[in-house]
């Protein structure tokens, strides 16, 4: 008999136990909500020509609606994209009865799963799950990953964190297996916080991780949005970013006045060979009889 280690691996434990069956790929309609938004062309093609040569391998995971004959997809979206651009009719699927919650936590987990999928979707993913088993909302989410945090590293009273919160945060991770809450909080929860146009070339797949965080170190919102369009059109190596963003932080010099300009010049004038050129000095004396004819205007 098949293990169980997790959610995702339940209802699959159901499918290979329950009939797998032929419905019109019209009846099924997607949820209001998707845990994700960016499917790579490249590949969602190459799974339409899987499709259409090989069909469906692996059955979509859908509920039963109110109405008889509609169903919602559940598990399976990109399958499902792929086999409407097939122009398949119909496919097979496996219908379980599911809450919403329980619905949105399938999708979730199946598509955290995911090897291909974003940074972004898998941070948003990751908090969307831990709100449902928290029973709290999103944003409520962020402030219980940090405090655990702080307790780790004896920031905070070891009292002020209630462990069922913290049992089921770990439980929720030990189950996605990808990646550990501390290294959640300490490398993902801070992505949330880069500016709006890095998050969307990130979520859409125009730009790698690494790239968007060294980007994102430019304030200036200009040369940042500038620095983003030539990284992902020419393709920069990260070296290429990170040395960009560096001159683009630095300072900039306030330029000097003229009162400023003219007590350097002078200064160096005082240790140039003009002096011995009799052209040069020719040059200067002119130059000399324009600026004290200026004085005599004052």
């Amino acid at each position: 008999m098949p293990r169980r280690n997790s959610l995702k691996d339940d209802w699959k434990f159901d499918a290979e136990l329950s009939n797998v069956r032929e419905i019109p790929i019209d009846s099924i309609i997607l949820p209001s909500k998707q845990p994700r938004r960016y499917f790579d062309p490249q590949k969602l093609q190459q799974l339409k020509e899987s499709i259409s040569t090989h069909g469906i391998l692996e059955p979509l995971l859908v509920r039963p609606l109110g109405k008889v004959g509609q169903y919602e997809l559940v598990a399976g979206e990109r399958r499902y994209k792929a086999a409407k651009e097939a122009s398949l009719t119909s496919v097979p699927v496996t219908v379980r009865e599911l809450t919403d919650e329980e619905a949105v936590q399938l999708a979730l987990v199946e598509n955290l799963q995911r090897e291909d999928l974003n940074p972004v979707e898998e941070t948003e993913g990751i908090l969307q799950l831990l709100s449902l088993r928290l029973k709290i909302d999103v944003a409520d989410v962020p402030p219980i990953l940090y405090r655990m945090r702080n307790e780790v590293v004896g920031n905070i009273n070891q009292n002020v964190l209630i462990s069922s919160e913290a049992q089921k945060i770990q439980a929720v991770f030990s189950e996605l297996g990808s990646i550990s809450w501390e290294s959640f909080v300490t490398t993902r929860l801070t992505l949330l916080n880069l500016p709006s146009e890095i998050l969307e070339a990130l979520r859409s797949g125009r730009i790698a991780y690494t790239k968007a965080q060294a980007i994102s170190r430019v304030k200036d919102e200009a040369q940042r949005k500038a620095l983003l369009e030539e990284a992902i059109t020419q393709n920069l190596s990260l070296a290429q970013i990170r040395e960009q963003s560096k001159a683009a932080r630095l300072p900039k010099e306030e330029p000097q006045s003229l009162k400023q300009r003219m007590q350097q010049m002078t200064h160096r004038f005082q240790k140039a060979k003009a002096w011995d050129d009799p052209k040069k000095q020719k040059r200067l004396e002119k130059l000399l009889m324009q600026m004290e004819a200026i004085l005599i205007e004052d």
